[in-house]
């Protein structure tokens, strides 16, 4: 089965809001607002360009593990860069096919470039199942008669 529902159709419904941070800013701090706003990664921006990426995958390796100080630790010491984007128009396949192959969880999205939006695995896995649901619901209409309404 093909998913062939674009990044637009993903942000349309699970929204725009993007959370940024500075490269200098401690890994604390960044932790602090990724339990705040109930994401799992940020973006870090120096002025106008987004430098990087830092999540709880990258706290946990790169300073858990390392035994470092997060209150210690700069943001850009352990944030992924570069960053991979990818287009609005780009498919829910398109999108899963990257982040296996980078080994990646969360994927900014552009726009004439500019970034619009950030997707998450969990958020293209939860559009995935949505759909299916939504096809066998379908299917189970229209094999009681009941399709179409």
């Amino acid at each position: 089965m093909k998913m062939l529902d674009t990044m637009r159709d993903v942000l349309r419904v699970k929204g725009h809001e993007v959370w940024t941070l500075n490269p200098e800013a401690s890994v604390y701090h960044a932790v602090e607002i990724m339990a705040e706003k109930h994401v799992g990664a940020l973006f870090v921006r120096s002025g106008d360009e987004l430098v990087g990426v830092i999540s709880e995958r990258d706290y946990a390796r790169k300073v858990i593990l390392k035994g470092k100080s997060s209150k210690e630790t700069l943001v850009k010491e352990i944030m992924t860069s570069p960053i991979i984007f990818v287009d609005s128009r780009q498919t829910i396949d398109d999108c899963m096919r990257i982040m296996t192959e980078n080994r990646i969880r969360h994927l900014p999205v552009t726009e004439n470039d500019k970034v619009i939006g950030i997707v998450s695995i969990g958020d293209l896995v939860k559009w995935v199942i949505s759909t299916q649901k939504e096809t066998i619901q379908q299917l189970q209409d229209y094999i009681a008669g009941r399709y179409p309404l």
